[in-house]
């Protein structure tokens, strides 16, 4: 899969530093995530239904 020129985006509640965000890139019928700390870090490769799952299970435990 493409990586090469993603355009990655965050959450427009982040702080404007921006620091400690997930960013988020289409990426080919999945969704490309990583941390925007480390923007040359690992990449995760979700399908949008994976993303779906783990948003909503991060929200349930709070």
């Amino acid at each position: 899969m493409d990586l090469k020129n993603p355009k990655w985006r965050k959450a427009r509640r982040s702080l404007s530093n921006g620091g400690e965000c997930v960013e988020l890139a289409d990426a080919a019928g999945a969704v490309a995530v990583r941390d925007s700390k480390d923007p040359d870090g690992p990449v995760l490769l979700l399908t949008r239904a994976a993303l779906r799952t783990a948003v909503q299970s991060a929200a349930d435990t709070h």
